[in-house]
Protein backbone atom coordinates (compact mmCIF):
# COMPACT_ATOMS: atom_id res chain seq x y z
CA UNK A 1 0.00 0.00 0.00
CA UNK A 2 1.19 3.43 -0.76
CA UNK A 3 1.42 5.78 1.95
CA UNK A 4 -1.49 8.66 1.14
CA UNK A 5 -1.01 12.33 1.54
CA UNK A 6 -1.30 13.01 4.99
CA UNK A 7 1.84 10.80 5.47
CA UNK A 8 3.78 12.82 3.62
CA UNK A 9 2.68 16.22 4.88
CA UNK A 10 3.75 14.32 8.01
CA UNK A 11 7.08 13.95 6.65
CA UNK A 12 7.43 17.80 5.93
CA UNK A 13 5.45 18.99 8.96
CA UNK A 14 8.54 17.11 10.73
CA UNK A 15 11.02 18.45 8.61
CA UNK A 16 9.86 22.09 8.66
CA UNK A 17 10.23 22.24 12.54
CA UNK A 18 14.05 21.74 12.02
CA UNK A 19 15.02 23.64 8.69
CA UNK A 20 12.22 27.17 9.40
CA UNK A 21 13.76 27.99 12.99
CA UNK A 22 16.98 27.51 11.32
CA UNK A 23 16.32 29.98 8.48
CA UNK A 24 17.97 33.86 8.74
CA UNK A 25 19.66 33.08 11.87
CA UNK A 26 22.89 32.50 10.80
CA UNK A 27 23.44 29.16 10.06
CA UNK A 28 26.21 26.46 11.44
CA UNK A 29 27.78 25.72 8.28
CA UNK A 30 30.14 23.05 7.50
CA UNK A 31 31.90 22.53 4.37
CA UNK A 32 32.21 18.82 2.49
CA UNK A 33 34.57 19.29 -0.02
CA UNK A 34 38.05 19.85 0.60
CA UNK A 35 38.55 21.53 -2.49
CA UNK A 36 35.49 23.41 -2.89
CA UNK A 37 32.62 24.06 -1.77
CA UNK A 38 29.62 21.96 -0.71
CA UNK A 39 27.50 23.19 2.53
CA UNK A 40 25.84 21.61 4.60
CA UNK A 41 23.89 22.98 8.39
CA UNK A 42 22.29 20.80 11.28
CA UNK A 43 19.06 21.89 9.53
CA UNK A 44 20.13 19.52 6.68
CA UNK A 45 20.77 16.38 9.24
CA UNK A 46 18.25 17.12 11.97
CA UNK A 47 15.41 17.42 9.10
CA UNK A 48 16.75 14.20 7.65
CA UNK A 49 17.08 12.31 10.45
CA UNK A 50 13.05 13.21 11.57
CA UNK A 51 11.82 12.47 7.91
CA UNK A 52 13.52 8.90 8.19
CA UNK A 53 12.46 8.15 11.87
CA UNK A 54 9.25 8.39 10.93
CA UNK A 55 9.64 6.45 7.48
CA UNK A 56 11.13 3.93 9.78
CA UNK A 57 8.16 3.78 12.21
CA UNK A 58 5.47 3.35 9.52
CA UNK A 59 7.02 1.79 6.65
CA UNK A 60 9.78 -0.47 8.21
CA UNK A 61 10.16 -2.57 4.82
CA UNK A 62 11.06 0.46 2.94
CA UNK A 63 14.04 1.40 1.59
CA UNK A 64 15.97 4.97 2.08
CA UNK A 65 18.40 6.65 0.24
CA UNK A 66 19.21 9.92 1.59
CA UNK A 67 21.80 12.93 0.94
CA UNK A 68 22.97 13.11 4.50
CA UNK A 69 22.84 9.95 6.77
CA UNK A 70 23.67 7.04 3.83
CA UNK A 71 21.51 4.55 2.52
CA UNK A 72 20.06 1.22 3.41
CA UNK A 73 17.57 -1.06 1.35
CA UNK A 74 17.89 0.28 -2.06
CA UNK A 75 17.34 -2.92 -3.33
CA UNK A 76 13.43 -3.05 -2.07
CA UNK A 77 10.26 -2.99 -3.66
CA UNK A 78 9.94 0.66 -2.48
CA UNK A 79 12.71 3.17 -1.48
CA UNK A 80 12.19 6.89 -0.34
CA UNK A 81 14.49 9.44 -1.38
CA UNK A 82 15.16 12.56 0.37
CA UNK A 83 16.54 15.66 0.58
CA UNK A 84 16.10 17.51 3.38
CA UNK A 85 17.66 20.63 1.89
CA UNK A 86 17.81 20.96 -1.81
CA UNK A 87 19.60 24.21 -2.54
CA UNK A 88 21.81 24.91 1.02
CA UNK A 89 23.30 27.61 -0.25
CA UNK A 90 20.54 29.58 -0.78
CA UNK A 91 19.50 28.44 2.57
CA UNK A 92 22.61 29.97 4.11
CA UNK A 93 22.34 32.95 2.02
CA UNK A 94 18.57 33.40 3.22
CA UNK A 95 17.21 33.19 -0.35
CA UNK A 96 13.47 31.22 0.09
CA UNK A 97 14.33 29.51 -2.69
CA UNK A 98 15.16 25.90 -0.59
CA UNK A 99 12.94 23.12 -0.35
CA UNK A 100 12.77 19.82 1.31
CA UNK A 101 12.24 17.19 -1.53
CA UNK A 102 10.79 13.61 -0.63
CA UNK A 103 10.29 11.19 -2.95
CA UNK A 104 9.46 7.44 -3.19
CA UNK A 105 10.22 5.39 -5.74
CA UNK A 106 8.81 1.66 -7.03
CA UNK A 107 11.48 -0.65 -9.02
CA UNK A 108 13.48 2.47 -9.56
CA UNK A 109 10.46 4.61 -10.86
CA UNK A 110 9.43 7.71 -8.66
CA UNK A 111 5.91 7.18 -8.39
CA UNK A 112 5.47 10.17 -5.78
CA UNK A 113 7.20 13.04 -4.39
CA UNK A 114 6.56 16.14 -2.56
CA UNK A 115 9.00 19.93 -2.76
CA UNK A 116 8.28 21.72 0.43
CA UNK A 117 9.03 25.60 0.81
CA UNK A 118 8.56 26.03 4.36
CA UNK A 119 9.17 29.89 4.70
CA UNK A 120 6.78 30.85 1.60
CA UNK A 121 4.27 28.02 2.53
CA UNK A 122 4.29 26.31 -0.25
CA UNK A 123 3.85 22.59 -1.08
CA UNK A 124 3.55 20.85 -4.32
CA UNK A 125 2.65 17.45 -3.78
CA UNK A 126 2.13 14.34 -6.62
CA UNK A 127 -0.10 11.72 -5.39
CA UNK A 128 0.77 8.67 -8.30
CA UNK A 129 -2.00 10.20 -10.49
CA UNK A 130 -2.19 13.90 -10.42
CA UNK A 131 -0.11 17.17 -8.86
CA UNK A 132 -1.28 19.48 -6.26
CA UNK A 133 -0.55 23.12 -4.73
CA UNK A 134 -0.94 24.12 -1.39
CA UNK A 135 -0.02 27.74 -0.25
CA UNK A 136 -0.79 31.38 0.67
CA UNK A 137 -2.99 31.64 -2.60
CA UNK A 138 -5.02 28.60 -1.58
CA UNK A 139 -5.15 24.97 -3.42
CA UNK A 140 -5.08 23.92 -7.26
CA UNK A 141 -4.24 21.03 -9.04
CA UNK A 142 -1.15 21.80 -11.11
CA UNK A 143 -0.78 21.39 -15.08
CA UNK A 144 2.26 22.78 -16.82
CA UNK A 145 1.75 25.78 -19.55
CA UNK A 146 1.44 24.50 -23.66
CA UNK A 147 4.59 26.85 -24.49
CA UNK A 148 4.91 26.12 -28.31
CA UNK A 149 8.73 26.81 -28.98
CA UNK A 150 11.31 27.75 -27.63
CA UNK A 151 11.89 31.02 -28.96
CA UNK A 152 8.63 31.96 -26.39
CA UNK A 153 10.19 29.93 -23.56
CA UNK A 154 11.23 30.68 -20.00
CA UNK A 155 14.42 28.63 -18.92
CA UNK A 156 16.04 28.17 -15.34
CA UNK A 157 19.03 27.03 -14.66
CA UNK A 158 21.31 27.06 -11.00
CA UNK A 159 24.42 28.23 -12.30
CA UNK A 160 25.88 28.49 -15.79
CA UNK A 161 29.44 27.62 -14.05
CA UNK A 162 28.39 24.48 -13.79
CA UNK A 163 28.46 23.57 -17.18
CA UNK A 164 32.23 22.76 -18.58
CA UNK A 165 33.24 21.30 -21.64
CA UNK A 166 30.90 20.13 -23.89
CA UNK A 167 28.24 20.33 -21.62
CA UNK A 168 28.51 24.20 -21.25
CA UNK A 169 28.51 24.66 -25.40
CA UNK A 170 25.28 22.45 -25.30
CA UNK A 171 23.58 24.40 -22.44
CA UNK A 172 24.63 27.82 -23.62
CA UNK A 173 22.89 26.43 -27.28
CA UNK A 174 19.76 26.04 -25.49
CA UNK A 175 20.35 29.33 -23.66
CA UNK A 176 20.86 31.49 -26.51
CA UNK A 177 17.46 30.28 -28.02
CA UNK A 178 14.97 31.20 -25.15
CA UNK A 179 13.16 34.32 -24.70
CA UNK A 180 14.30 35.08 -20.76
CA UNK A 181 16.68 32.74 -18.85
CA UNK A 182 17.07 33.15 -15.08
CA UNK A 183 19.57 31.64 -12.45
CA UNK A 184 19.93 30.71 -8.65
CA UNK A 185 16.24 29.35 -8.24
CA UNK A 186 17.23 25.65 -7.58
CA UNK A 187 14.65 23.13 -6.71
CA UNK A 188 11.85 26.23 -6.48
CA UNK A 189 12.47 26.59 -10.35
CA UNK A 190 11.12 22.91 -11.00
CA UNK A 191 8.10 23.88 -8.54
CA UNK A 192 7.58 26.94 -11.23
CA UNK A 193 7.44 24.72 -13.85
CA UNK A 194 5.14 22.24 -12.32
CA UNK A 195 2.85 25.05 -12.11
CA UNK A 196 2.98 26.64 -15.18
CA UNK A 197 4.95 29.67 -14.61
CA UNK A 198 8.15 28.42 -16.35
CA UNK A 199 8.55 26.36 -19.56
CA UNK A 200 11.98 24.50 -18.98
CA UNK A 201 15.00 23.93 -16.45
CA UNK A 202 18.60 22.35 -17.55
CA UNK A 203 20.76 21.55 -15.44
CA UNK A 204 23.87 19.21 -14.67
CA UNK A 205 25.55 17.07 -12.35
CA UNK A 206 22.61 16.19 -9.85
CA UNK A 207 22.38 13.42 -7.45
CA UNK A 208 19.10 11.13 -7.45
CA UNK A 209 17.88 13.18 -3.87
CA UNK A 210 18.01 16.22 -5.92
CA UNK A 211 15.71 14.91 -8.21
CA UNK A 212 13.21 12.17 -7.06
CA UNK A 213 10.97 14.37 -5.47
CA UNK A 214 10.93 16.65 -8.62
CA UNK A 215 9.69 13.96 -10.87
CA UNK A 216 6.62 12.87 -10.06
CA UNK A 217 5.45 16.65 -9.41
CA UNK A 218 6.53 17.73 -13.12
CA UNK A 219 5.59 14.44 -14.86
CA UNK A 220 1.91 14.19 -12.74
CA UNK A 221 1.56 18.52 -13.87
CA UNK A 222 1.81 17.49 -17.56
CA UNK A 223 5.47 17.89 -18.17
CA UNK A 224 8.45 16.06 -19.08
CA UNK A 225 11.18 15.40 -17.23
CA UNK A 226 14.50 13.01 -18.36
CA UNK A 227 18.56 13.05 -18.97
CA UNK A 228 19.74 14.72 -21.67
CA UNK A 229 20.00 11.81 -23.54
CA UNK A 230 16.41 10.87 -22.83
CA UNK A 231 16.64 8.03 -20.56
CA UNK A 232 15.39 7.99 -17.07
CA UNK A 233 15.97 11.19 -14.63
CA UNK A 234 15.97 8.91 -11.91
CA UNK A 235 19.36 8.72 -11.24
CA UNK A 236 20.32 12.31 -11.79
CA UNK A 237 22.86 13.70 -13.92
CA UNK A 238 22.52 15.96 -16.53
CA UNK A 239 18.43 16.65 -16.36
CA UNK A 240 15.94 18.64 -18.55
CA UNK A 241 12.92 19.16 -17.39
CA UNK A 242 10.40 20.82 -19.58
CA UNK A 243 6.33 22.17 -18.98
CA UNK A 244 5.23 20.78 -23.10
CA UNK A 245 6.53 18.48 -25.68
CA UNK A 246 7.52 21.00 -28.25
CA UNK A 247 9.77 22.67 -25.93
CA UNK A 248 11.75 19.36 -24.70
CA UNK A 249 12.00 18.30 -28.07
CA UNK A 250 14.05 21.53 -29.21
CA UNK A 251 15.78 22.10 -26.00
CA UNK A 252 16.94 18.48 -25.67
CA UNK A 253 18.21 18.41 -29.55
CA UNK A 254 20.24 21.35 -28.94
CA UNK A 255 21.61 19.25 -25.82
CA UNK A 256 22.80 16.21 -28.09
CA UNK A 257 24.70 18.15 -29.93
Amino acid sequence: MLPDRAFFDLLAEAAKKETLPRFRVGADVVNKEAGGFDPVTEGDRAAETAIRALIEQHFPEHGILGEEHGSVGLDREYVWVIDPIDGTRAFISGVPVWGTLIGLYRNGDAVMGLVDQPFTGERYFADGKAAHYAGPDGSKTLSTRPCASLADAIMFTTSPHLFTGDRQASFEAVQDKVRLFRYGVDCYAYALLAAGHVDLVVECGLKPYDVGGLIPVIEQAGGIITAWDGGPAERGGEIIAAGSRAVYDEAIALLRG
